[in-house]
């Protein structure tokens, strides 16, 4: 019997006795899903997947690979965009999955807050919520898979950012199993605490490398009682910039979304997807706006149709759809929400997930745009994203008759990624604004990066997980942690 073998047969048989016997998958038919992230891009192996039911179970299975020296995964709905949650092959490793840990525990209705295990399905909370009255405002096109775990430990963002913040703005507070196996109990439900550091803070956003979230304390809102959608073709991408802040002076708070969408990415949706467009696509930008409020009386089409004139005045709108009612709002919004999945059908797609001051916005797009033209001939560049937030998806979907094999397709997506990545840094921005770095930025950090900043990040992993347990080869190579050992801030 070889090392792995026994190794996989020692760890099935102690975790079974932790989880149950369903609560540990180890045959290839079980597990071929768990090791390959939803794009097909990234694929891995681990020794089994771990199904655990309970934060106990998660402690117990912890303690467990650190015995037995196996690297641990988390992995939430594996709906990431990087590689985060899919395993490495360079060592034994299990995958942690949190699916099964999916309860809302607790609505505390006056202090709009609820604490929810982190395998609970996002569609599901917000489905449970809106029952109760209550919004949590975590919107994006994954909504019925992705889980709330990845949502924390990715510091998801979504469409709703530019009224409500992302994930670092909507957690009041975590459960966590440290890289030891000892939990963590940092579920208040304040909204104020200063009393010392904020350890929450440390989780959102790091990608299961310092622990697992078993549970989060999420901030709610009031169910909007109105709401409105109108969508607009626009001429230039300045023209959204300006748009924006027409809507933001006119509209008040009540700006719910505002999502940006190239030509040629709509029309790929439209092209692989059972849908109509709304208006003729004569205009090189579209944007989708929501207004929404909390008031009876308040008319939000009322409200589109006296802002939309001015900018029309203004030159900045071509053209304009308002939704009559819900379901045609609905059809507008599956518009925005279908562009991953009509990309992936057409192509090798990547896409990119920088952020710039919204006051660069149109410099970053027409310095990227350019440039990725003139390199890539088989290949189709589009644009959509949050134009509130600046954070913008630059989307390459390269020909996979053209680039004809992993080599060549890797090599154009290196490339490609540099190019935008070079620019938005250039233009004071950042490589990853939403998806989080996972396996498809680590050399790009390296570069952007600076030393004491990546000299932090390090030193705070070996703080948690000297023996670099937790999600091995993610967000951090592990050349730089093993050099922080050596190196005092």
């Amino acid at each position: 019997m070889s090392d792995i073998s026994e190794m996989r047969q020692r760890l099935v048989s102690a975790a079974t006795q932790i989880t149950g016997i369903k609560g540990i998958l180890a045959s290839p038919s079980q597990t071929a899903s768990y090791f390959i992230d939803w794009r097909r891009r990234y694929r891995g192996e681990a020794l089994a997947v771990a199904l655990p039911t309970t934060v106990e179970q998660v402690s117990e299975l912890v303690k467990l690979c650190c015995s037995l020296g196996i690297a641990i995964v988390p992995q939430a709905g594996n709906t990431g965009m990087t590689g985060g949650a899919v395993p490495l092959d360079d060592r034994p490793s299990m995958i942690l999955n949190v699916s099964k840990l999916n309860r809302v525990r607790e609505i505390d209705d006056l202090n709009n807050s609820v604490i929810v295990e982190a395998g609970c399905i996002l569609a599901t909370l917000r489905e449970t919520l809106e029952r109760a009255g209550k919004l949590f405002p975590m919107l994006l096109g994954s909504v019925g898979s992705c889980q709330v775990g990845g949502l924390v430990s990715t510091n998801a963002g979504g469409i709703n950012v530019l009224r409500y913040g992302n994930m670092r703005d909507l957690v009041l507070g975590l459960e966590v199993v440290l890289p030891d196996g000892q939990i963590w109990n940092g579920l208040k439900v304040l909204r104020k605490d200063n009393s010392g550091y904020d350890l929450k803070q440390l989780f959102i956003g790091a990608e299961g490398t310092l622990g697992i979230v078993t549970a989060a304390a999420l901030k709610l809102f009031p169910q909007p009682t109105n709401s409105g959608t109108a969508m607009v073709s626009l001429p230039s991408i300045q023209a959204a910039v300006d748009l924006l802040r027409v809507f933001a002076h006119g509209a008040g708070g009540k700006v719910e979304a505002f999502e940006i969408m190239s030509k040629g990415q709509l029309e790929n949706v439209l092209a692989h997807h059972e849908e109509s467009s709304p208006m003729p696509l004569s205009s090189p930008w579209y944007v989708l706006i929501e207004l929404a409020d909390s008031s009876i009386s308040w008319n939000p089409n009322e409200l589109f149709e006296q802002v939309l004139a001015g900018a029309v005045e203004r030159g900045l709108v071509r053209d304009a759809v308002i939704a009559s009612d819900s379901k045609k709002a609905e059809r507008l919004w599956r518009l925005r929400h279908s562009i991953s999945e009509a990309n992936m059908r057409k192509g090798f797609s990547v896409a990119n997930d920088t952020s710039v001051p919204i006051s660069k916005i149109s410099v970053f797009i027409e310095q990227v745009d350019e440039r990725l033209k003139q390199e890539f001939k088989a290949a189709d560049v589009y644009y959509a994203g949050h134009v509130g937030d600046g954070n913008i998806h630059v989307i390459i979907v390269f020909d996979r008759g053209f680039y004809d094999s992993d080599e060549k397709r890797e090599a154009a997506a290196a490339r490609a990624n540099f190019i935008v990545h070079e620019a938005s840094v250039d233009l004071d921005g950042s490589i990853s604004a939403e998806h989080g770095v996972g396996l498809m930025h680590i050399e790009e950090l390296e570069h952007f990066k600076s030393d004491v900043d990546l000299q932090m990040m390090a030193q705070i992993k070996r703080a948690f997980d000297p023996g670099n347990i937790m999600n091995p080869g993610k967000v951090l190579g592990t050349h730089r942690i093993d050099a922080a050992a050596n190196v005092t801030l």
